[in-house]
């Protein structure tokens, strides 16, 4: 099924009858589920947050390392409007589908932490969270609201109180490895999947575009809700092009259509 193929309730009754009819199904998500919350993704031509801006040369290892003032500069404002972002209908829906027993939990992208903050609880956050920010030198931890106010308070890189050492964000940069436990935990859960549900994500992001593959070849079936191609088009059993939380609003409704009839 592909999106205009069918009018969207009856798209979500097709979508809805596949995810009740697994049995391990896990979530994928990008940048895209986080677009209705008011967080631009990253790449979308005049609105993705590189539009405007080199990530080699303000979300690098490389630039943290070299100048993590202007570095800051960048990354301050980033996060300080990320603080008050909420989760929207999307994030609120899956974990809805993990509280029913629906969901076994989702991998993300995102560093956002909407998902949490939406009630899912097995989230696997591949690029890590912005809840926190680390000493390189002692490792050390400072919770996302005081490195705002430090941000605030001084121009330039907060520091860890005890080094003096510039804080990184516990972030995956560009020229960083994904942690290793959190990429171990993500295969686990697409190996073992019978259904694999990606939304918001383009799939083009390496290594977690290989994940929908990991779940394909154990034989499970992949699912699609994300506006614009993905590399798993021809793959997917079904394919939705709409607004994410609109879409995922829909395949909620059709989960309790046989309640309110009954």
């Amino acid at each position: 099924m592909r999106a205009g193929s069918r009018s969207r309730p009856a798209a979500a009754a097709e979508l809805a009858a596949i995810l009740c009819a697994s049995t391990r199904a896990v979530a994928l998500t990008g940048a895209g589920i986080s677009v209705p919350s008011g967080i631009p993704d990253f790449r979308t031509p005049g609105t993705g947050l590189w539009a405007n801006v080199d990530p080699m040369e303000v979300a690098h290892i490389g630039a943290f390392r070299s100048d993590p003032d202007r570095f800051w500069g960048f990354y301050g404002e980033r996060f300080a409007s990320l603080v008050d972002k909420r989760p929207n209908r999307a994030h609120e829906v899956l974990a809805e589908l993990e509280r029913r027993g629906l969901l076994r939990g989702v991998v993300t992208q995102n560093v956002d932490r909407l998902h949490r903050r939406a009630g899912s609880v097995n989230v696997v956050e591949v690029h890590g969270s912005i809840d926190w920010s680390v000493c390189p030198e002692c490792g050390g931890r400072v919770a996302l609201e005081q490195v705002i106010e430090m941000t605030r308070r001084h121009a330039g890189a907060p520091e860890c109180a005890a080094c003096v050492a510039p804080l990184k964000p516990d972030v995956v940069l560009f020229g960083e490895l994904l942690p290793e436990a959190a990429m171990a935990e993500a295969y686990s859960l697409a190996s073992e999947a019978d259904l694999m549900l990606c939304v918001g994500s383009s799939l083009a992001v390496h290594p977690v575009a290989s994940l929908p593959a990991v779940t394909l070849e154990s034989g499970g079936r992949v699912v699609i809700v994300t506006e614009g191609p993905t590399p798993y088009d021809r793959d997917a059993i079904v394919k939705l092009d709409g607004d994410v939380a609109v879409e995922l609003d829909a395949l909620l409704a059709a989960l309790d259509e046989p309640l309110s009839e009954s």
